[in-house]
């Protein structure tokens, strides 16, 4: 099946595509110029989709496990056979480059494989004379995902994937700035799926909050910005509705002296400036010990030129533009708020001419600790550098943020780094690397970083209420005399 962008594209409610009751374009990042036009999905429509998400959910839940192991192996499958015609719309619509897509729908599809083996336990609690009781976990009911726009296909799976083999039924929302590849896949998956299990919406600005306060959806996951995640706990709250939020990060890495600078600058490059920036566990912050520190920024900027800024379209562009103009905006704000406390830019620091949400990869060179750049979430290609001399100052200049969600720690001593690790408040640290995430590892915030997990069985328990049951045996009847 060839995707065509100028193609109608439509809502998924009750396994029927739905024209929305409007439209809103949706812009190319590197050039500025209309894709398509997405439905912007109406309350009314939104009604519809969780009626028809209700209305599966009693035979979805009663569906045995192996069936619904199944349909997640056959959405894998939908992603997989149609990569590029996928490939190709998201990059159109989200500017990363075509291989960087080709990861994220083939990630999207691997999610869905792996987390299809997962199983979901029953434990017993007592057994004995009197009585046997055992707890297990049944879903919940209807969820409400809501994805983002830097990986609009393997986020949505991360929701889509473990609420579907709990035995739950959807209503998906992708990011107004990237709904079209999550819509076309929609399409895709109609007749795949039961009716009703899988509907998709998507709308501007209004759309998350009619979602977030609706009264038939009993649990939201939610993919975002911290900001944001405020503002759906407290919508959800109204309702008691559960809640699985991953937000914000300020991830820092930790360069050790004894590292090899050439051999880990172009791994810490990546780790900082993969997908331009915009992720929510890339390095943010980068301390470097005072040994290295020349040696390392060096070899930083080194690297960095050699690597093509472009459209992802084009051949061999290696990072893309900003995805959207308010965060464009917002990147753009932080580094002339650098310039202007005279902080220096070893690279970049310009605005590229348009048209396209173009920022070049910009290191700035040992900023205060207190700057904006150091202490906010620039979700962009501005990475500040900073030297350390002593480890406790470092890890305690690590976890001074609200943020908890990933760190790094570079080291030839990788026992030393595992002991350093426990030290760090953040849901995830890697040693030696960046961003790796495992269906198969729980993944999740502290602090201000986020509620609950994604991945792993600790993830697929957070689509299912624990219920527990007992059961008083009968007394033995009593001997024949």
């Amino acid at each position: 099946m060839s995707i065509a962008f100028d193609k109608d594209f439509t809502l998924t409610i009750g396994g029927k595509g739905v024209a929305g009751a409007s439209t809103f374009p949706v812009l190319n990042p590197a050039n500025e110029q209309v894709v398509a036009e997405a439905p912007d999905c109406s309350r009314a429509q939104l009604d519809t989709a969780v009626a028809a998400a209700r209305a599966a959910f009693p035979a979805w839940s009663a569906t045995p496990i192996a069936e619904r192991r199944k349909a997640l192996l056959a959405i894998a499958g939908v992603l997989a056979a149609n990569l590029e015609d996928l490939k190709r719309l998201l990059t159109a619509e989200q500017g990363k480059p075509h291989a960087d897509a080709v990861g994220d729908v083939m990630g999207g599809a691997y999610w869905c494989q792996a987390i299809s083996g997962l199983d979901i336990p029953t434990t017993v609690v007592e057994d004995t004379a009197e009585r046997r009781g055992e707890t297990r976990h049944v879903p919940i009911g209807v969820v409400g995902a809501i994805a983002p726009w830097n990986f609009p296909i393997i986020l949505a799976m991360f929701k889509v994937a473990p609420a579907l083999l709990a035995g739950n039924t959807l209503v998906l929302k992708p990011s107004p700035f990237t709904p079209l590849t999550t819509l076309k896949i929609g399409e895709l998956l109609r007749g795949v799926l039961p009716d009703g299990v899988l509907n998709i919406v998507s709308g501007g600005d209004d759309l998350g909050p009619w979602m977030t306060s609706h009264p038939g959806i009993d649990k939201i996951s939610f993919t975002g910005s911290t900001a944001t995640g405020r503002k759906v706990m407290a919508s959800a709250a109204t309702s008691l509705k559960r809640v699985t939020l991953e937000l914000g990060g300020n991830d820092a890495a930790i360069v050790m002296p004894d590292v090899d600078v050439e051999q880990v600058a172009e791994q810490l490059f990546w780790a900082a400036f993969r997908n331009t920036g915009q992720i929510c566990i890339a390095t943010k912050r980068m301390y470097v010990h005072k040994d290295i520190y020349e040696p390392l920024r060096d070899a930083l900027v080194a690297y960095a030129k050699t690597v093509k800024v472009g459209d992802g379209a084009e051949q061999g562009s290696q990072i893309g533009p900003i995805n959207n103009k308010q965060q464009y905006g917002r990147v753009l704000e932080l580094i002339a708020d650098a310039k202007a406390k005279g902080y220096k830019f070893v690279l970049g620091g310009e605005a590229s001419p348009g048209p396209g949400y173009f920022v070049p990869i910009s290191i700035i060179d040992n900023p205060p600790e207190d700057s904006r750049i150091v202490q906010e979430e620039q979700f962009g290609p501005v990475l500040p550098l900073m030297k350390f001399d002593n480890i406790d100052d470092v890890i305690a200049r690590t976890n001074a943020t609200d943020y908890g969600l990933g760190a790094s720690i570079w080291s030839a001593d990788e026992d030393k780094a595992f002991d350093l690790a426990s030290r760090i408040a953040s849901g995830t640290v890697w040693i030696n690397e960046a961003g790796y995430l495992s269906p198969l590892g729980a993944f999740g915030g502290m602090k201000q970083s986020g509620l609950g997990s994604e991945g792993a069985l600790e993830g697929l328990l957070e689509y299912t209420n624990a219920q527990t049951v007992y059961v008083k045996k009968k007394a033995p009847a009593p001997a024949a005399e």
